[in-house]
């Protein structure tokens, strides 16, 4: 067998938990996944993995929060007030709003509390702070033309 080397484009499953286990995500919900090797498209750790599969391998890979997506920042948490939001349905717990970074760049706040003057957003990813653990499956391997 051949393993895949940068470049290539390989489909895999994967299931993805928590450091305490709780499973959060998987391609049992969205379907296998294509990444090519080399592209930044997903984790080193989990690139160096599967360059060492062939089809059919499973292998655990178990990433710590400073190298998934990096330690909770509090100072990410702000309120805003209500009056400062783009007109639209009425903010809820658990809504996205892009934003802007001083830079331009877009960002995306997550909606955590909602009264009746403000609104708390928070700028962290979903698993900040959190070590990560994906069980994955090396299903096929698409070589670089």
């Amino acid at each position: 067998m051949t393993h895949p080397t940068t470049g290539d484009t390989v489909t895999i499953d994967y299931v993805l938990k928590r450091g305490d286990g709780e499973e959060v995500g998987t391609t049992a919900q969205v379907g296998p996944q294509e990444i090519t090797l080399g592209s930044g498209n997903t984790f080193p750790q989990i690139e160096e993995a599967l360059m060492g599969m062939d089809v059919g391998d499973e292998q655990t890979v178990a990433i710590p929060c400073d190298k998934a997506f990096g330690p909770r920042r509090e100072e990410a948490v702000q309120q805003i007030p209500r009056s400062d939001l783009p007109p639209g349905p009425d903010p809820q717990p658990g809504m996205a709003l892009q934003a802007q970074r001083q830079d331009g760049s877009p960002m995306m706040l997550h909606i955590t509390e909602v009264t009746e003057d403000t609104v708390t957003v928070d700028g962290n990813h979903p698993l900040a702070g959190e070590d990560l653990t994906f069980d994955i499956t090396l299903r096929a391997i698409k070589p670089a033309a």
